[in-house]
């Protein structure tokens, strides 16, 4: 585990790392470079860069931490990659649901094989485990109709690198929206009406608006304020999570 610098989180968990592109948002992967960088630096867990690796002796991390903590799984992969085996998956969350004084937040790309293994049975749901799917653009709006097709009690959106306009989003069962601008050397712009615009759609169906970054070449000159003030709002925690 890592303590995390992502605002919407507090740190990371990596049973799996390593993932392949599929889509516009993939275009320039921090967790591919970071992958590169850690594997140049001799660190164990990542000698096959980024191919998929899963790390059974990650499994019992969560059950050493006593303070409540917000968890993002998989931030160097994706924990519904097809390569990864089911009974992985659910070994993970096995992991969560004895875990439930934490939160555990998932993203994923392949919303499909989520769908397709939760429909058969495979996926156990505490209510600790919030299930995101990033969406870009308008190309994977597809995304949301299939998260809202899960058993997943807390389902958000993470529309991070903001690439394009999302109009008319479906939003109804959507418990939490994150938006946020690509960072990095050549980073796409956002556009600020794209980012009211998701805004005032969250505002219209009630759904908790996260604002993560303007982004760019320099992400903390650009900062994360939207109309001179930020935005944090959350779904709320689960009766298990205790503040400290």
């Amino acid at each position: 585990m890592a303590q995390s610098s992502i605002e919407w989180t507090e740190m990371t968990w990596n049973p799996v790392t390593g993932c392949n592109k599929v889509s516009q948002g993939c275009k320039f992967c921090y967790a591919e470079v970071m992958a590169k960088r850690l594997k140049a630096m001799g660190v164990e867990k990542y000698r096959n860069e980024f191919e998929v690796t899963t790390h059974p002796d990650t499994l019992d991390e969560p059950y050493s931490w006593k303070k409540s903590r917000v968890v993002f799984v998989n931030s160097m992969s994706d924990l519904f990659h097809e390569k990864i085996p089911v009974e992985f998956i659910q070994d993970v969350f096995k992991v969560m649901n004895d875990n439930r004084r934490h939160v555990f937040q998932i993203l994923t790309k392949r919303p499909e094989v989520l769908l397709e293994y939760d429909q058969v049975g495979y996926l156990d749901w505490a209510d600790n485990i919030w299930m995101g799917v990033s969406v870009e653009n308008e190309d994977v709006m597809h995304r949301i109709n299939t998260l809202r097709k899960t058993k997943a009690h807390v389902k958000f959106l993470s529309c991070e690198p903001l690439i394009g306009p999302l109009p008319n989003m479906p939003l109804d069962n959507i418990e939490w929206v994150i938006v946020g601008g690509e960072s990095g050397h050549n980073p796409r712009p956002m556009k600020p009406e794209w980012v009211i615009d998701i805004k005032r759609q969250c505002e219209k169906d009630d759904v908790p608006f996260f604002f993560k970054q303007w982004g760019g070449r320099n992400k903390k000159k650009a900062g994360r304020e939207l109309d001179g003030r930020t935005y944090d709002a959350m779904p709320d925690m689960p009766q298990e999570f205790t503040v400290v």
